[in-house]
């Protein structure tokens, strides 16, 4: 009889809330009587575009790179991202004394990759429908000496994504679901590893645009399915492939993945502005966009959802909100 160990574990997420303690934000958890009553269900909504850098991606960052070699650290840290992990290494990067490179795709948004520049970090753009941004990074880290710091293919990552998801149970106690966004799947791993530790019972739903279903159809197939690199308003969630650590997370512990289309999304996030005064980015809007247009099944009766993060800038989220991109 073999027994296989999991990459990352309640205490290893645990151990990272530790870590984060001070540095990251304690990110509240938002009700509103309006979501539950066109929902039919009581919905905890946890905030992460109030994180820093507006995004989930800051706890995974921080948590990797602080354990880095003082001679690792000193060498400096690279990583590949379309905005949000971008920013959040080039800040922990800043927190902690060394320098970030960061490979960002040419059409990722405006907003995201000043802000990367502005934590003090040195952009490398390429292609992201013809370009490896893989290979790119590890061939700069290669070059340079630097240590990669991968968006969800790592352990450190994934258990640092996690402790959302553990601050949002210690709040709101046992809930019936959790609904997260799908990308790389290293937040959906983590919040996944800590919610069916905590509570055997819980569903765990990730939420997938249409046009990137590669975690839906994997989990179908029982492998890692490929799609075409999707065209979706959800940039955070652009990915053709799930993680190989995330997927083997996931494919244990997350019970069904629900899609949602560009205009359901849009509608979430003008929901989320002019019902709860938040701003969400398309990708941080999705779970949402699921419970607002039905796309659940078997809706219980608490939910907890973790909005992932609010970066958009005014001009591209007024456009949005009226219909287009």
């Amino acid at each position: 009889m073999t027994t296989t160990t999991p990459p990352v574990t309640l205490d290893d997420v645990r151990d990272a809330a530790a870590r984060l303690k001070g540095v990251a934000h304690r990110t509240p958890v938002l009700r509103s009587r309006t979501l539950d009553a066109l929902v039919g269900a009581e919905v905890h909504l946890k905030c992460e575009n109030f994180q820093r850098v507006g995004a989930f991606k800051f706890r995974g960052a921080y948590h990797t790179a602080s354990r880095l070699t003082p001679r690792q650290l000193a060498r400096g840290v690279v990583a590949y991202s379309s905005g949000n992990h971008a920013q959040a290494v080039a800040l922990a990067a800043r927190e902690l004394g060394t320098t970030a490179v960061i490979v960002m795709p040419e059409d990722a948004p405006a907003s995201k990759r000043a802000a990367t520049a502005g934590y003090g970090a040195e952009i490398v753009t390429y292609d992201r429908y013809t370009g490896d941004r893989v290979a790119l990074a590890e061939a700069l880290a290669a070059e340079r000496g630097l240590t990669v710091i991968p968006p969800y293919e790592h352990p450190h990552v994934i258990a640092g994504q996690g402790t959302a998801a553990l601050e949002l149970l210690e709040e709101t106690g046992e809930l019936d679901a959790l609904l997260a966004p799908v990308g790389g799947g290293g937040l959906i791993a983590g919040s996944a590893t800590v919610a069916k530790g905590l509570h055997p019972g819980i569903r765990v739903i990730g939420v997938e645009p249409e046009a990137g279903d590669d975690t839906k159809r994997s989990l179908e197939a029982g492998r890692r399915v490929s799609v075409p690199v999707p065209r979706t308003i959800a940039d955070g969630q652009a990915l053709p492939t799930p993680g190989e650590l995330t997927f083997s997370v996931n494919r244990r512990l997350v019970d069904g993945v629900a899609l949602v289309g560009d205009d359901e999304i849009r509608a979430a996030m003008r929901f989320a502005f002019e019902r709860l005064k938040i701003v969400v980015e398309p990708s941080g809007a999705t779970p949402l966009a699921a419970l607002l247009s039905g796309r659940v099944e078997r809706l219980p009766r608490r939910i907890g959802v973790i909005v992932s993060g609010g970066n958009v800038d005014a001009d591209r989220f007024a456009r949005l909100c009226a219909g287009g991109d």
